[in-house]
């Protein structure tokens, strides 16, 4: 297999067009980084197949190590558990100018060389608002990641959001319990808010659309303010008032408390995954 020669259009493999693989094949030819005709998705779903060549216009097959054939960046869009089985299929079938992409949950830098064959590797942890443009990924690079690749693998990421390189890996199992899992954090805040609004008395289409616009709007007022989280509570929080008496009756049921364990097991199963997958 040949590497694609410097200066040669960008091509895109991506193993895995489910949830996470589709959204960014979807946004990625939305900004136009790559041609649907320099784009091959391999996935073992023939549903799957059918869907993003119809929808997206991409070639779609099967076979992972004919997916990869002259790709300039390969995304690894798949369950961690598959690890094993991706790297029996790809071990020594990747050219030294290629990039691997992986956004798979705690499987580690290492694991991922030593399976492939391969040294320029990129670890990464997107979210799944990046269906809407509005995720945060964070990232790290082995150093056999060249420039080129880097600046590929970047505009890549921002065609979905926001993205954040970190300089070390460590980082990434605590990015993916805070982000990349952070909007189920969210979401169930948002639906135990409609709930409430709903047992309150309220319809549930308002209650719904003023939870979404409250967060909304609190997230603009914090990033725009760049105030404390703590200093913009306290703004509206009036002594012996209605939102002071529902912090404290949230302090004492523990709220706090129970989304930060959250997060610690979120943390700690990022760790178990890449365990696992050392093994």
């Amino acid at each position: 297999m040949t590497a694609p020669a410097p200066g040669a259009e960008r091509r895109l493999a991506i193993l895995g067009g489910g949830q996470m693989g589709g959204a960014i094949l979807a946004r990625a030819l939305a900004a136009g980084l790559y041609a649907p005709e320099h784009v091959t998705v391999s996935d073992a779903d023939p549903g799957a197949r059918d869907r993003l060549a119809r929808d997206l216009g991409v070639r779609t097959l099967f076979d992972a190590p004919a997916a990869v054939r002259d790709a300039s960046c390969v995304l690894l869009a798949l369950k961690p558990q598959v690890m094993p089985h991706v790297g029996r299929e790809l071990h020594g079938r990747l050219a030294p100018g290629q990039v691997v992409l992986s956004i798979m949950a705690g499987i580690e830098v290492a694991t991922l060389q030593d399976a492939l064959g391969h040294d320029a590797v990129i670890r990464a942890m997107p979210n799944t608002p990046a269906q809407v443009g509005q995720g945060v990924t964070a990232w790290c690079a082995t150093p056999a990641v060249s420039a080129g690749a880097r600046d590929e693998v970047r505009a890549l990421l921002r065609a979905v959001g926001t993205e954040l390189e970190v300089d070390h890996e460590r980082y990434l199992d605590m990015v993916t319990a805070v982000s990349g899992s952070g909007p189920a954090w969210a979401m169930l805040l948002i639906e135990a808010m409609t709930d409430a609004g709903v047992n309150l008395g309220l319809r549930r289409d308002w209650a719904y659309e003023l939870v979404l616009q409250t967060l909304a709007g609190s997230v603009a007022l914090a990033r725009e303010t760049g105030r404390h989280p703590a200093d913009l509570r306290n703004s509206v929080t009036t002594p012996g008032g209605t939102t002071a008496a529902g912090l404290a009756t949230m302090e004492r049921a523990g709220v706090r408390a129970g989304l930060a364990d959250g997060i610690a097991a979120a943390y700690q199963r990022a760790i178990d995954l890449g365990a696992a997958a050392r093994r």
